[in-house]
């Protein structure tokens, strides 16, 4: 069982940034793939980040390629999301999510573990 535990947004003005934090419970968090997604009202979940704990290899949805870096430390157990020239249509609610294969993926169906999500608002 993986417990997830995200924080750091907030109400920002466009270009601006915000870093997402996502703390894991796990002690073999070092070994678990981790993903960023979002989900704004009305629309489905989507991708955003994710990392392999294995070769720290990392992937980006292309809205947000450039702007946003994901990245980890792995002896406090959190993964961060680090965003970047914020714009209005990032607002959404941002999760963590923990695959305990870690692998590098970006289908929300393939992760196990789940945040509750934190608010992300860019106001124009």
């Amino acid at each position: 069982q993986v417990q997830l535990v995200e924080s750091g947004g907030g109400l920002v003005q466009a270009g601006g940034s915000l870093r997402l934090s996502c703390e894991a419970s796990r002690r073999t968090f070092s070994r678990v793939g981790m993903g960023w997604f979002r989900q704004a009202p009305g629309k489905e979940r989507e991708f955003v980040a994710a990392d392999t704990w294995s070769d720290l290899r990392t992937l980006y949805a292309e809205s947000v390629k450039g702007r946003f870096t994901i990245s980890r430390e792995n002896a406090k157990n959190t993964v961060y999301l680090q965003m970047n020239s914020l714009r209005p249509e990032d607002t959404a609610v941002y999760y963590c999510a923990a695959d305990p294969y870690g692998s590098l993926r970006s289908l929300a169906r393939e992760y196990v573990y789940w945040g509750q999500g934190t608010q992300v608002t860019v106001s124009s």
